[in-house]
């Protein structure tokens, strides 16, 4: 067992006790917030993570250049060092670039797009972890159409047969035909493979304090060695602390992704719980400025509803309130009376103008004496169809029954008879029209005396100063209950922290200490030997001025040259640069190496190092080198370069995938 072994193990057994003794609280609270956070309370080593490619093919069609035409190039990377020779813009970036969409999942932008149009089908062939996966590419234009990736058995299966069920050994891990979906499914497989974990830190947006995961595609920027002299040591982004967690990351110190995403959780909870603290406060202190403004509006409204209480009392505000409640209701009962009468005097006229017109007929025609006595329906009694006037006339002109249309025969009675009978009861009609008259008028004019005595109630009751002072009391009194019911709806204390926070919170930063030292304390010796190896290696690759390096677990590197002058590896040359980031990645594959531990996956892709020196990178020695200590220290490395001379004089012909001077390179 290795030294990281036996710290991480005896560590393990230990890390909920001791992160309880750091937060000063249970051991289940830090159970608990483990596992709501869905992060490990282990941390086991890391499995073997190398990565190797072993062949490219790349198919299409060249346009718009002094070359163009049909193209299917295959590269094979029998060795562990590959240069990759050709002329400036003849193809050395973009067989790297291609490489890296095929590993990575997406292109990265130094992919030309000229270029990415050409192809419409790339293999590469590779080993990851042990396996041994196929990547195919279809393209369109320039855009993914399909992307699998396969595992075989061994990599003959995947040269000869290389679709999934037509040869044994052969699967499908990945088949996808949207650029998002493939990238996103080749971030995954290959975290799982090299049993690496998602970053995750925290960034600030004004105010707001929110989460960045970083992938697959973070991890990678440490095999295609970045060039410029605004990158960072290791990887391509400086911003979160990303190059320091790679570092951290490669060097397998215990629970370095744990501990990322400890900081990244306490971070958030943390801007969250300020906040919330921040606008607790702010409430109350509304509430308080509330409370003031309330207790200030009751006090007020208590010394109105005092002062109107000692006022002396008016004339009886109820008496005049029930002497108008009673006009009211007398006024109702004479309306009622009035209604009822005007409806029998209608009736009376109604009858006293029926019997003057039946007088008329007696008198006039011998058909209505006949059937004076009969009865005089409106409708036909039988179906209720309503008799007409036209029925009516025919029945004075034709002597012909206004109900069954019959012609109507008999003697009539005496002419005097009839005629003092119809004369008599017009009389009575007349009589009884001329009572209920009287009594309307008389009913009408109580109505209006009653009405006319309302109308004074109400007024006096209206413009009394009784009511003026019982509406104020009242009104008040309102107040008075409005203030008070207002100021107990209000609470006195702002309330008490959430003390749920406060658990989570003293989990989370008591982990991230306990995770810290357990990660300071195994990078102590491994840093110090990654000091040594860097030296080493700097010094084979021509930085003879190199005294001593020292750098931390945030990947800072301190540079010590001749004389003891101390810089930064942001101060070094473009050229010194590109040496420093190689040497660190050999420095961690052979400090893994030594103590058993997984490092950097060990494969380099290294575009154009000369480009970024002016005179001072001995290119021949950097070559050399770094073919010597790639079969040395089993790390495979590509990289390209436009310098024929240096490139035969200093690699051998194996090493070599060389175009003609001014030829493209596939």
């Amino acid at each position: 067992m290795t030294g990281q072994e036996t710290s991480s193990a005896g560590h393990a057994g230990s890390l909920v006790t001791r992160i309880a003794a750091a937060a000063n609280t249970a051991e289940d609270d830090v159970v608990e917030v483990f596992a709501t956070y869905g992060i490990p309370l282990a941390y086991p080593p890391a499995r073997p993570r190398r990565v190797r490619v072993h062949r490219l093919r790349v198919r299409g069609l060249r346009t718009g250049t002094d070359q163009d035409g049909p193209f299917d190039r295959t590269f094979t990377f029998d060795s562990d060092f590959t240069a990759l020779v050709a002329s400036n813009l003849r193809g050395k970036t973009s067989v790297l670039e291609i490489i890296t969409w095929c590993l990575r999942g997406s292109p990265r932008d130094r992919l030309q797009a000229d270029v990415r149009r050409w192809l419409s089908d790339v293999e590469l062939d590779a080993t990851v972890a042990g396996q041994v996966l196929g990547f195919r590419l279809s393209l369109a234009q320039g855009e993914l159409t399909r992307g699998d990736v396969l595992s075989a058995t061994d990599l003959d299966a995947l040269t000869n047969g290389d679709v999934a069920g037509s040869r044994s050994g052969v699967s499908t891990l990945i088949r996808s035909r949207a650029v998002d979906d493939f990238a996103a499914q080749v971030s995954t497989l290959m975290l799982d493979r090299l049993d690496l974990q998602p970053m995750v830190n925290t960034m600030k947006k004004g105010k707001q304090v929110g989460t960045q995961t970083h992938s697959w595609p973070t991890y990678f920027s440490a095999i295609n060695l970045p060039a410029g002299p605004d990158k960072p040591l290791v990887g391509e982004q400086s911003m979160g602390g990303l190059a320091g967690r790679l570092l951290q990351v490669f060097l397998d110190l215990p629970a370095a992704a744990v501990l990322t995403r400890v900081k990244a959780a306490r971070d958030v909870l943390q801007a969250e719980v300020t906040a919330e603290r921040l606008r607790s406060r702010q409430a109350v202190e509304q509430r308080t400025a509330d409370r003031t403004r309330v207790q200030e509006a009751l006090t007020t409204a208590e010394g109105d509803l005092a002062r109107l209480r000692q006022q002396a009392p008016g004339p009886s505000l109820t008496d005049l309130a029930v002497a108008a409640s009673q006009r009211a209701r007398e006024v109702a009962d004479a309306q009622d009376e009035c209604d009822e009468l005007n409806r029998v005097y209608r009736e009376a006229r109604r009858q006293r103008q029926a019997d003057e017109k039946t007088l008329n007929n007696v008198k006039e025609s011998e058909i209505a004496r006949l059937l004076f006595h009969g009865l005089d329906p409106s409708a036909c009694p039988r179906c209720e169809t309503p008799i007409t006037t036209q029925r009516r006339q025919e029945e004075l002109n034709v002597h012909r029954c206004a109900v069954c249309t019959a012609e109507v025969a008999g003697e009539p009675a005496a002419d005097d008879e009839v005629e003092k009978e119809a004369q008599a009861r017009l009389d009575a009609s007349r009589a009884a029209e001329s009572k209920v008259r009287g009594e309307l008028d008389a009913a009408e004019s109580a109505l209006s005396q009653l009405t006319a005595q309302l109308d004074t109630a109400q007024q006096q009751l209206r413009t009394d100063s009784t009511a003026d002072a019982v509406r104020d009391r009242m009104s008040a009194e309102l107040e008075v209950a409005r203030w008070k019911g207002a100021l107990e709806m209000l609470p006195q204390e702002g309330g008490a922290e959430g003390e749920q926070e406060n658990t989570v919170l003293a989990v989370l930063a008591g982990a991230d200490k306990v995770l810290d030292q357990d990660s300071k304390s195994a990078a102590a010796d491994l840093l110090t030997e990654l000091n040594a190896e860097i030296v080493e290696l700097s010094h084979r690759f021509g930085m003879t001025a190199l005294e001593s390096v020292e750098i931390d677990r945030a990947a800072r590197l301190k540079v010590i040259k001749g004389g003891g002058a101390q810089s930064t590896f942001s101060k070094q040359s473009p050229g010194e640069q590109v040496r420093l980031r190689i040497a660190v990645v050999i420095a961690l594959l052979r400090v893994g190496a030594r103590h058993g531990i997984s490092t950097h996956p060990g494969l380099i892709l290294l575009d154009s190092p000369k480009a970024e020196e002016v005179q001072d990178l001995d290119a021949a020695a950097l070559f050399t080198e770094l073919a010597k200590l790639a079969a040395s220290d089993q790390v495979q490395v590509l990289i390209t370069t436009a310098d024929f001379e240096v490139s035969r004089s200093a690699l051998p012909a194996d090493c070599l995938v060389m175009a003609e001077e001014g030829a493209s390179l596939w």
